[in-house]
């Protein structure tokens, strides 16, 4: 029995891991600033049909998301032509689901974008970040509005 826990744990936790195949030359959409330089921010999500777009940080990448009309030339028809969207993990690396992470606002660390929101696996994790910098709020991803967005870019 306890084999077969295992082996489905091998199996689920594959079916779950998450890839990013960025290069030297890979910019982020929105800002264009090159990705590898900060893999503690990356952020990326893959469109039905197989395109992946890039983000130099979780700010950028909820900028996309709240407005994907802004990219016109991506042709996006709605919010069902995007099929996973994935950040990193600030604390391991690790990359994982967005929608299943949570995001600390007001923090005292910025990313190369500016202000931003730091994304963890676990609201334990994402709280204790939030204390030692001084974080206002651990947020999960449906709290994080565009209004929020346009207030860490300065537009409000």
């Amino acid at each position: 029995m306890i084999k077969l826990i295992l082996v489905a744990l091998l199996v689920s936790s594959s079916l779950f891991s998450y890839e990013m195949d960025y290069d030297k030359n890979t910019t982020g959409l929105v800002r264009h600033l090159k990705v590898y330089k900060h893999p503690k921010w990356i952020s990326k999500v893959e469109l039905s049909g197989g395109r992946e777009i890039y983000f130099s940080s979780p700010k950028s990448m909820f900028e996309f998301y709240h407005r994907p009309g802004k990219w016109d030339y991506l042709h996006l028809k709605s919010e069902e032509d995007i099929e996973t969207i994935i950040v990193t993990d600030f604390n391991t690396q690790k990359l994982i689901n967005a929608k299943g992470s949570f995001f600390v606002y007001g923090s005292n660390v910025t990313s190369p974008s500016g202000d931003d929101l730091p994304a963890f696996d676990s609201y334990k994790d994402a709280t204790r970040f939030s204390n030692v910098h001084h974080g206002a709020r651990v947020l999960g991803f449906r709290e994080v509005s565009n209004g929020l967005i346009k207030l860490l870019n300065g537009a409000i």
